[in-house]
């Protein structure tokens, strides 16, 4: 495959990356509205950093359970202090 047809087919399939730029290219840190077991949190984080949700939720839990709390604390406050992704 050329360089070329490869660019074209990202674009037109578009990056990960693509639905959380603002106009100006900068990353926004946003709670999904369709990835979520709770919150959103985990989702929008996963989707900004560009990894699977599933892991991260297993970090928090992992890091409640061993943190005594921590990671439900921050959970929390995230929950609080994010806004919610546009529609």
């Amino acid at each position: 495959m050329s360089p070329d047809v490869t660019r074209l087919a990202l674009r037109q399939a578009g990056s990960m990356s693509d639905n959380i730029l603002s106009q100006d290219g900068v990353k926004k840190l946003r709670r999904s509205r369709n990835d979520k077991m709770v919150a959103g949190v985990c989702g929008g984080v996963a989707k900004m950093i560009g990894v699977d949700a599933a892991l991260l939720r297993i970090i928090l839990v992992a890091a409640t359970l061993l943190g005594f709390g921590t990671g439900a604390v921050i959970y929390i406050a995230c929950w609080i202090l994010m806004p919610e992704e546009d529609a």
